[in-house]
């Protein structure tokens, strides 16, 4: 396959430039998801190889399955967001013929989108700050998985974090599609 067909698998309303910011996000985003990727699968056949093979016990693997998996996804999403790869209801949008209704809808589909995000982005904070601050907000018993004590925060970061990045892609989505509505042509 060519570059230029692969290129056509992938949306064409993804931002033309890259800034410097995106290049060193992307950069970040490819590699903890890479990083993650074998961490999951180098752990889980350890622990399949201890179980099944040696006839042990890799105690408390799923602590760190659970941390790893956390930041494989959020990543990994932000990174989904930035390419317009993402799971969204754009279905009723590629029936419908190129003009301003389509860019209407296309609009609201983002603003809607990108609402939710920004929700789901406070929540995120309340999340982070449970767990980096404690239930009672003092920074006293911070909560800590059961087996290796690792602190909680580490996997609520990663849900905060990606949940930064897809609204702030999510946002630039939808400035671009309201520039097109405003402006006519095509997405």
């Amino acid at each position: 396959m060519s570059e230029r067909e692969a290129m056509g698998c992938f949306p064409e309303n993804r931002p033309d430039r890259k800034s410097p910011i995106d290049l060193v996000l992307l950069s970040f985003f490819s590699i903890v998801t890479v990083a993650c990727s074998l961490l999951l699968s180098v752990v889980i056949s350890a622990a399949a190889f201890t179980r099944y093979i040696i006839g042990g016990d890799l105690y408390g693997f799923e602590e760190w399955v659970k941390l790893f998996a956390f930041w494989l996804y959020f990543m990994g999403g932000a990174y989904g967001a930035y390419n317009d790869t993402h799971v969204s209801a754009d279905v009723v949008d590629s029936y419908m013929k190129d003009g301003t209704l389509k860019r209407t809808v296309i609009f609201l589909r983002n603003l809607i989108t990108t609402g939710i995000s920004i929700l789901f982005t406070w929540y995120g904070y309340d999340f982070f700050m449970f767990g980096f601050m404690g239930p009672l907000g003092t920074g006293i018993a911070i909560p800590k998985t059961t087996v290796w004590q690792i602190p909680l925060w580490t996997s609520y970061l990663a849900v905060f974090l990606g949940l930064i990045f897809m609204s702030y892609y999510f946002f630039m989505r939808m400035l671009r599609s309201f520039r097109a509505l405003i402006k006519g042509g095509i997405l």
